[in-house]
């Protein structure tokens, strides 16, 4: 495993990415890669996208939630409520701002293997649900937030 760089080149992070096609162990490497990059800079969640590979992978961890959930080729098929709180990006040190989110979501997505499975979370984790597919189609948080301002 190794901690990748994060990027945060916008132009590169508005980019779509590409449905992962091949369950290998080079997917296992980037999904491993990718989880001790989030743990190192204290993330709840990242996106291929923010370790320069554009294919639809993602990691979440919430602390006292799931554990480590890992979506391949992630879809949102249902979303109900809605919340408004503080988000914040791995890819934009610093910058915070007020984005309005569904309180509770429903991914379907495949694991490691490739074996398909749907995970519904509320409130934090559906808010990272959002904002890491987000990131796959090329959205980015700064376009969504309200009070955008840059912490110290």
């Amino acid at each position: 495993m190794a901690i990748r760089q994060i990027v945060t080149d916008e132009e590169f992070l508005r980019k779509k990415c590409k449905p992962v096609e091949k369950f290998d162990e080079k997917l296992w490497m980037l999904l491993d890669d990718m989880a001790e990059t989030m743990y190192s800079t204290n993330g709840v969640g990242l996106a291929a996208i923010q370790v320069g590979v554009l294919r639809r992978a993602v990691v979440i961890d919430i602390e006292d939630e799931n554990g480590l959930i890992e979506l391949i080729n992630p879809e949102v098929i249902k979303t109900s409520g809605e919340q408004d709180g503080q988000e914040g990006c791995l890819s934009f040190p610093r910058k915070y701002g007020d984005v309005k989110r569904p309180n509770k979501v429903t991914v379907r997505a495949f694991d490691r293997h490739g074996k398909q499975f749907e995970i519904t979370g509320q409130e934090l984790l559906a808010r990272a649900l959002c904002h890491e597919t987000d990131h796959l189609d090329g959205k980015v948080f700064i376009d969504l937030a309200r009070d955008l301002h840059i912490v110290k």
